[in-house]
């Protein structure tokens, strides 16, 4: 199982203070900032997009921080240079938002970023297996996307451990209603990149709060 990576969701943040808010949970110890783009058409919510994210690349140089960028749109294959030209590292579309799943894989390839596949709460995990070998990671939504702030689904935790049972090196992240009150249910399905938004910064101490997330994790690569 690979490495545990936690992610503090930036749509939980302060938006008048982006820099600041980023800076802020790279300095509490997060391993990545997952980013999440909503266009009103595949989710209902609108938030951020490509030039937003160049602004923050622009104070988060490359290697200092790791963008994940959670596509929640229609069409992703038409987004894909504009968020590598904004500095995006990972590049993750939802399965159900095309039917050229290993095309838009390649061209997130030839864009120079990793490329995640996302699957909402009433999608089978089955329909990722075959695009595994392309893929850097995939993403188990535990919420419906669009809105921050939803309680976490455990059912869908069979999903993932369905994901870790047959791709044990495979990045699998979780993303919805993530704190310490629900990480447990996540570790011990196998997820190893967790998405934490209020669970993270709206916690009293944010630093502890992530340091919790990554010592449950880590607690079950133990096992």
């Amino acid at each position: 199982m690979p490495e545990a990576k936690i992610a503090p969701s930036i749509l939980a943040g302060d938006f008048a203070n982006l820099e600041h808010e980023c800076k802020r949970m790279m300095k509490c110890g997060s391993d990545w900032l997952h980013i999440d783009i909503m266009d009103g058409h595949f989710v209902p919510n609108l938030t951020i997009g490509a030039p937003v994210v160049t602004c923050i690349r622009g104070v988060l140089p490359k290697g200092e921080s790791f963008f994940d960028c959670h596509m929640m749109v229609s069409e992703p294959e038409r987004w894909v240079d504009d968020f590598a030209k904004a500095g995006g590292d990972l590049y993750c579309f939802h399965y159900e938002a095309t039917t050229e799943h290993e095309a838009l894989i390649d061209k997130i390839h030839a864009a120079g970023m990793r490329a995640g596949c996302a699957i909402k709460p009433k999608t089978p995990a089955s329909v990722v297996f075959d695009l595994v070998p392309k893929l850097e990671m995939v993403l188990v939504m535990t919420v419906e996307p669009g809105f921050g702030g939803q309680k976490f689904m455990k059912d869908c935790m069979p999903k993932v451990e369905e994901l870790r049972s047959k791709f044990p090196d495979l990045d699998i992240e979780v993303d919805g209603g993530l704190s310490i009150d629900t990480i447990d249910f996540a570790a011990d399905a196998g997820a190893n990149v967790i998405v934490a938004g209020t669970g993270v910064f709206k916690a009293k101490d944010p630093k502890e709060a992530i340091a919790a997330l990554r010592a449950a994790v880590n607690k079950r690569q133990l096992k």
